[in-house]
């Protein structure tokens, strides 16, 4: 594993498993895995299917918790908050950009960037200052009013990096943000993230896209759950 100087995210022996209703194992996720991710890092996670990476991003996320181990995420050990805590903790902490957008379509698109910080209780024209200023980084500044069923694909992913950003994370977790993109298109969406990388944000991304591997900084391939390779590109 290579070397860590600052440290946002560290795995010690986690371990994720899951059950059948009668108590017997169903599947052992993640084996064991040790892991630490630097601050400012863009990271790659990659694997084939079942090897465990979409498991991985959700206990990175903070969307799961592991079986047995810690997950420390910006020195607080995630394991074990409660779930409000916890909650709370990921909307401060973490910005999510899914495959499938994700968004709510009877709202604008600036209403959908806003909708994490309604839950934060921050104030309307402070929710829209800030709405407008995260579109306005991704280039749709002047559709503000616009549905998502309006836009074109690339367009409602670009809302959606929006709506990630809008909170001021530490750290963007992307889950195969191109997949349902065409190349070029998609291209555009993967600028607009080495841009937040370039301004010092920390990029986890799962993806099967060896072309999207070539631009991180470091790349993590798991098989059966366990780590087999975690190489630094150069």
């Amino acid at each position: 594993m290579p070397a860590v100087k600052d440290t946002l995210a560290k795995f010690r022996q986690v371990r994720k498993v899951y059950y059948k209703p009668d108590g017997s194992i169903l599947v052992e996720a993640l084996k064991g895995v040790d892991l630490s991710i630097g601050r400012g890092q863009y990271t790659a996670i990659m694997g084939a299917s079942g090897s465990g990476k979409s498991t991985m991003m959700n206990i990175l996320g903070c969307l799961d918790r592991p079986t047995t181990g810690d997950y420390l995420l910006n020195d607080a050990n995630v394991s074990t908050m409660e779930d409000e805590e916890l909650s709370h903790f990921r909307g401060r902490t973490i910005g999510f950009v899914f495959q499938s957008f994700n968004l709510i379509s009877q709202l604008t698109i600036e209403e959908n960037v806003e909708a994490p910080l309604l839950y934060q209780g921050v104030h309307k024209h402070q929710r829209r200052q800030r709405a407008i200023e995260k579109l306005e980084l991704v280039g749709l500044g002047d559709r503000l009013e616009h549905r998502p069923n309006e836009l074109s694909g690339g367009q409602q992913q670009r809302v959606a990096i929006a709506r990630a950003l809008i909170g001021e994370p530490l750290v963007l977790m992307a889950d195969e943000p191109t997949g349902n993109l065409d190349s070029t298109t998609g291209e555009s969406i993967l600028q607009i993230i080495d841009d937040m990388h370039d301004q010092g944000m920390t990029i986890i991304m799962v993806s099967h896209d060896d072309r999207i591997a070539e631009r991180c900084q470091r790349v993590i391939h798991l098989t059966d759950g366990l780590i087999d390779s975690d190489i630094l590109n150069d």
